[in-house]
């Protein structure tokens, strides 16, 4: 088993005013080289922005794109002609593929938004562009695991183009779970959205995250009421002309 542990206040950070961002991975103007992705995980973003502000229009391609919203909400508009608002309880993917513009504002004028903002390197390359929401029951995910992303359009979650299968849990002090991986040569990067847990005997705390490799299951256990995100993603990268 491989392990790589990223501690909250080591992360990258940006301020700009309107928009309070932590950045897992290299991002923008946070460059770290040992910071570049986990597999095929490329960007973990645990954003805030001010009532009313947000981000204009602007183009992605070739990733696909995932906002799990953790309070307020986020109205989102793109070139596809989808305009929504996603709030804590949902889940959006983008799979920008041959090339999109999307803009994404706080629609409230007194209060803040906070979100996470995921981009995995797709599993094909140019493919047409689509969307996803899916709303879900913030009660399915107590001292359980909460599928919230899948490659397959028939499981349960947004669905991705890329072999990644993502969950969500709120697990109760003293409790445990455990975690099978799904795919051929995956690996999961852990998220703890708050609390503390152990995985598989690693420690962490609130907004921690951990890296594993080379292992087939996962045990979780909660020293705290605890939140956390599992992604489990592929390890090697695309070819770039896949």
């Amino acid at each position: 088993m491989k392990t790589l542990l990223h501690k909250a206040d080591t992360r990258g950070h940006a301020d700009h005013g309107w928009l309070k961002s932590y950045h897992t991975f290299s991002f923008a103007n946070y460059y770290n080289p040992e910071r570049m992705h986990f597999g095929v995980l490329r960007v973990l973003n645990d954003d805030s922005v001010a009532p009313g502000m947000g981000f204009g229009k602007h183009p992605h391609d070739n990733m696909e794109i995932i906002s799990i919203p953790l309070y307020g909400d986020l109205e989102h508009q793109d070139s596809m002609g989808n305009k929504t608002v996603i709030k804590e309880g949902d889940i959006q993917s983008m799979t920008a593929g041959t090339g999109v513009f999307h803009s994404e504002y706080n629609k409230n004028k007194d209060k803040e938004v906070k979100f996470l903002q995921i981009w995995i390197l797709p599993k094909k390359r140019n493919v047409t562009p689509s969307y996803d929401q899916i709303t879900l029951s913030l009660e399915d995910r107590h001292n359980t695991l909460q599928q919230i992303v899948s490659p397959d359009k028939d499981d349960s979650g947004v669905t991705i183009n890329q072999d990644a299968w993502f969950h969500l849990s709120n697990l109760d002090s003293g409790k445990s779970l455990d975690y099978t991986l799904k795919g051929e040569n995956t690996g999961v990067y852990a998220f703890v959205l708050k609390g503390d847990v152990s995985i598989n005997g690693v420690a962490l705390s609130t907004r921690d995250g951990l890296g594993i490799s080379e292992t087939d299951s996962l045990k979780i256990e909660a020293g705290t009421d605890a939140e956390f995100l599992l992604m489990e993603v592929p390890m090697q990268l695309p070819s770039i002309n896949g």
